[in-house]
């Protein structure tokens, strides 16, 4: 709830912005547009590693229920190849080639990703209704008790590590350009996508931590951990097959925001020009869905979960922080801008929303911070040898 209500007050930032702004590169353009070329950049380098580690822990998630998915039917893959060194294996190949095929779908261009992902997300959406409708059923009031085993403190440093399972809304406006009506659509796609998702993240942590105690949930897949070991192998099965969708259609959307947020750094002169190249036939920015098909996969085969989510947080807050700011600047610098929806009570919501997003940061553990330090360095680096020349 804490990260769905700091997600819904840079959603209203997202819906202005991406309404009045309706071109790829989500934060990074409205940030170009408001703050600068060199702000810019850092959000932009920022949401690179927001959109790399976030593809890469999804497929780590995607390849976690695929192993439990063969194990209901019987079929025991071994550890070498389906977890990462850090796990006791030696690469993690179902995330592999997953990320190839999502990469190829991402490639043919926004119409087959549309489609693919409609297909997906109504089988997540049926499976995760059947998880709430069969757990309700199963819950135990004792494994709420005590219902903070960590304290505020805990529940808090849980909504900073969570916070990426809300990235989606972002992605939306990563996709301006390809959105038939996009003054009306990515308002209510943001928006709308926000509500949804919430509430059923809201239902399903209730019921996923009433079914089994939460030291029972450490594991990438832990909705059908818990149906296991309540003995409710049928809808284990189900809720396995759902998630491989669900988690397929996040990889996809996910990949296909990096990309369009690569292209439009390149338009602006700060990556090179093949990253702004156009395929003739797909009409998609070809080179920088395999590159990041290729990182991603290379990451996901070698990384474990646990430190993927903690450097996608920090990245999202950060560019959640600037849709905000960028509210507030453009609304003094350029008022006559045609603005079909606004955010109310601004600047006190942006400012707000400011301030919870830096809240949530500090929340996170000090080995995320030095890591983002050293992100940021690196891309100071190459602003200046690269970006601010040209």
């Amino acid at each position: 709830m804490i990260s769905g209500f700091v997600a819904a007050l840079a959603a209203l930032s997202y819906a202005e912005l991406s309404a009045a702004i309706p071109v790829a590169g989500s934060s990074y353009a409205y940030t170009y547009a408001s703050m600068g070329e060199f702000a810019a950049w850092l959000i932009g380098w920022s949401l690179i590693l927001e959109y790399l580690f976030a593809a890469v822990a999804v497929a780590v998630g995607w390849s976690a229920y695929f192993n439990d998915f063969l194990k209901d039917i019987n079929i025991i893959l071994p550890g070498a190849i389906t977890q990462s060194p850090f796990s006791g294996g030696v690469v993690n190949l179902p995330a592999v080639l997953i990320t190839i095929i999502v990469a190829i779908i991402a490639y043919r261009g926004a119409k087959d990703s549309a489609v693919t992902a409609k297909i997906v997300v109504g089988i997540k959406l049926a499976v995760v209704l059947l998880f709430i409708a069969v757990g309700v059923f199963k819950i135990h009031t004792a494994n709420w008790v005590p219902f903070m085993p960590f304290g505020f403190s805990g529940i808090v440093h849980g909504a900073s590590i969570v916070f990426f399972a809300y990235l989606g809304f972002d992605a939306i406006s990563t996709a301006a350009e390809e959105v038939r009506n996009p003054q009306k659509d990515l308002p209510r796609g943001v928006i709308g996508s926000l509500c949804i998702s919430s509430v059923l993240y809201i239902l399903v942590a209730g019921i996923l931590t009433g079914i089994v105690s939460y030291t029972r949930l450490d594991t990438p897949s832990p909705l059908t951990t818990a149906l296991m070991d309540v003995h409710v192998r049928w809808a284990s099965l189900f809720i396995s097959i759902g998630a491989i969708a669900g988690l397929t259609s996040v990889l996809l959307v996910v990949v296909f925001a990096q990309s369009r947020i690569w292209m439009a750094m390149s338009r602006d002169g700060l990556l090179p020009k093949i990253f702004s190249k156009i395929h003739l036939k797909y009409r998609t920015p070809y080179f920088n869905t395999f590159l990041v098909g290729l990182l991603v996969s290379s990451l996901a085969a070698f990384l474990p979960v646990e430190i993927v989510a903690e450097m996608v947080n920090i990245g999202t807050l950060v560019a959640l922080a600037s849709a905000s700011a960028s509210v507030i600047i453009l609304r003094k610098t350029m008022p006559d801008l045609n603005r079909p929806f606004k955010v109310p009570f601004s600047p006190v919501l942006p400012l707000v929303s400011i301030a919870f997003c830096f809240y949530l940061m500090v929340n996170l553990p000090v080995g995320t911070w030095i890591r983002f330090g050293v992100w940021t360095i690196i891309g100071v680096c190459i602003y200046a040898a690269y970006g601010s020349r040209r």
